[in-house]
């Protein structure tokens, strides 16, 4: 892929208009030439929509999607509105996302090293005070995370939507994200099902700042309590996810979800029966949900 062909960045959004101010002044002293950002927005209720038709920055389009329709619809929604305006590639993230000036130049060194065979680059992502982010390690496999960033590109199944690279020639043929999944595991599932079949990778040189409210690794029993909610959608998603991996996939998330159990057990902040009681019904949940995949036209 060439860097005359066109690239658009997708960012979702929520509420959250001072991190997204940050993504984009980032994006736009990108080294490399980025056609368009595309904003989608989440429906915020911050003013995130007044302010960004204020904005001057070239090749801006902002689409708000009527309704909080969580980080996976939101995705879902602005891959199939980029990819259907024509672009070459696109380059996913979050509005908490910061990249490095040379963030996507790097990804186009790799796609020349790749020789564009590839389904899939994902960036390293660094917490604000320059450590790897836990929750947003590459997996080399789909029950373990990267140990190390040495390499140009580094073989991978898993990624997160913080900083990947998308050729549309894979969304065409893989489909969209699953906008049923809300939040959680949508990236891991996306990018899963496209290492299946096509080679992906790791660019260490491609950097961005992830500055999450919370970090650390998705689990309810670490987690702060004003979250605690939500992680029916996790425990749900994760067995679409991890049984199309078979008997290893289905031993995974039980044991998975039985230490989460005894995790939960031993957090002296309470809530106990409720926190495991989301476990397991989202587990059940899972095994009865059959979200389909839907294609561009």
């Amino acid at each position: 892929m060439s860097k005359q062909q066109k690239i658009a960045a997708v960012v979702v959004t929520y509420n959250r208009l001072p991190l997204l101010r940050q993504c984009l002044e980032a994006l736009k002293v990108q080294t490399a030439e980025l056609s368009s950002i595309w904003v989608i927005d989440n429906a915020s209720t911050d003013g995130t929509g007044e302010a960004i038709c204020r904005m001057e920055i070239p090749g801006l389009e902002y689409r708000n999607t009527g309704k909080n329709l969580g980080g996976a619809g939101g995705f879902c929604y602005g891959i199939r509105q980029a990819a259907a305006a024509g672009y070459d590639a696109l380059w996913l993230m979050d509005d908490d996302t910061i990249p490095e000036p040379d963030a996507l130049a790097r990804f186009l060194e790799a796609d020349t090293l790749l020789q564009g065979k590839y389904g899939w680059l994902s960036s390293r992502a660094l917490a604000p005070d320059g450590t790897d982010q836990p929750m947003n390690l590459q997996r080399v496999t789909p029950y373990r995370d990267l140990d190390g960033f040495e390499g140009e590109a580094i073989p991978a199944v898993m990624a997160s939507f913080v900083s990947l690279f998308l050729p549309t020639r894979i969304v065409r043929n893989k489909g969209l994200p699953i906008a049923e999944f809300f939040i959680w595991s949508d990236d891991w599932e996306y990018t899963r099902r496209i290492s299946r079949e096509e080679p992906c990778y790791v660019v260490p040189a491609s950097r961005v700042i992830h500055a999450m409210k919370n970090p650390g690794t998705v689990n309810i029993a670490t987690d702060v309590p004003t979250r605690w909610d939500r992680y029916r959608y996790f425990y749900r998603n994760d067995v679409v996810l991890y049984r199309r991996e078979g008997w290893k996939g289905w031993l995974w998330l039980l044991a998975k979800d039985f230490w989460h159990t005894v995790q939960v057990l031993r957090d002296p902040r309470g809530k106990r029966l409720a926190r495991i009681a989301i476990i397991w019904k989202g587990f059940a949940a899972g095994v009865r949900f059959a979200p389909q995949i839907a294609y561009l036209p």
